[in-house]
């Protein structure tokens, strides 16, 4: 697909924008005056393959706490920012890479100029954050209520505040629970600028509910080449954020990296637990970064042949299964002996490659 060429930033050790691949961003649900807890979720987000983290900064030792948190994570550190200006300044000046703030609830405008001049000191990239539950009065009784023209209005207005202050070094990200006005609101502000967008479907649920709306949202708004970083917003632990934006970009082919894998339903052929296998060998694969498609199958008679596609696949039987190669059958195995043999046959792969 084609991606909307916009204007490139630098966020740490990071580029988004431009020609730069899709970066994935979670945010912390721990307390971020806490070094220790934020830094070990941060580690652990990372090695699942987040790009960008955000922390929360609402007390003045949070703020501060960022350069103890930064000197022990390799990835770009956000400061999310709501109402105080004075935690943003110190943010940026205990290391923050980027900070998230609505401009409209900052304060009066010398105190936003205060925010802007910090990071314009800095160079450091200001994320303009505006969502359906933050548009002014006068916007909502000129749309009667809750908008894409609303919410694009709003960005563009908080935008020109900092563009008056003389900085351009932004991000905008409008989002809403909302999936299909999100999804107009980024088709309408993708004409109207170039800054890069951050994209992300707020609120959106539970790991189920949320993953669902967000893969509806994020994939209409991403086919159509909008988009420089995303967010899965869930109800559930940080990692399964990255684990289903990873799944994402790799189902519309926008990374190449990482096994993807195939299971089939279960039907009364299955003679074999497939639901159980199929999970464990999904967390099997989550340990290879290298292009691969894997197939678990529940049927040893028509698996191979349904998967002739998967470079790798392994199909159950009644207390056995088999191991096979693009559709060809390397070997019967016995059911508890299933995926290690596929392990071997992964692990065999990623030799030959190194």
């Amino acid at each position: 697909m084609d991606r909307k060429q916009t204007k490139q930033i630098q966020i740490g050790s990071v580029t988004i924008g431009g020609k730069s691949e899709i970066k994935i961003q979670s945010m912390t649900n721990t307390k971020t005056e806490d070094t220790a807890s934020t830094v070990a979720q941060i580690l652990e987000l990372e090695t699942a393959g987040c790009d960008i983290i955000r922390c929360a900064v609402p007390t003045m030792e949070a703020a501060e706490n960022l350069s103890e948190i930064k000197k022990k994570i390799h990835i770009p550190l956000v400061a999310d920012i709501h109402f105080d200006y004075r935690l943003a300044i110190t943010a940026m000046k205990y290391g923050a890479d980027k900070i998230r703030i609505n401009p409209g609830n900052i304060g009066s405008k010398e105190r936003l100029q205060a925010v802007v001049e910090t990071a314009k000191e800095r160079n450091i990239p200001i994320r303009v954050g505006v969502n359906s539950g933050s548009l002014k009065k006068e916007i909502l009784e000129k749309y009667q209520g809750v908008t894409a023209e609303g919410l694009v209005e709003s960005a563009i207005e908080q935008v020109h505040l900092i563009e008056e202050f003389g900085y351009d070094n932004l991000v905008i990200s409008i989002k809403s629970s909302n999936v299909m006005m999100c999804i107009q609101a980024h088709e309408l502000i993708t004409k109207k600028t170039n800054y890069p967008l951050h994209v992300g479907i707020t609120e959106a649920g539970t790991k189920l509910t949320g993953t669902i709306k967000s893969s509806i949202g994020l994939g209409l708004i991403l086919n159509q080449g909008i988009g420089d970083t995303i967010r899965v917003s869930l109800t559930a632990p940080p990692i399964e954020e990255v684990k289903a934006a990873k799944l994402i970009l790799k189902t519309l082919g926008l990374r190449k990296t990482g096994v993807e894998l195939v299971s089939c339903p279960t039907c009364g052929r299955t003679k074999i637990d497939l639901i159980h296998l199929a999970q464990q060998a999904e967390e099997l694969v989550e340990q290879y970064d290298f292009p691969l498609k894997v197939a678990v199958m529940g049927c040893a008679v028509n698996g191979p042949g349904e998967a002739r596609e998967a470079d790798f696949g392994i199909a159950g039987g009644n207390g056995e299964g088999i191991l096979f190669c693009k559709g060809e059958i390397l070997r019967k195995v016995p059911e508890e002996v299933l995926l290690s043999e596929l392990k071997k046959e992964l692990d065999a792969y990623a030799k030959k490659r190194s």
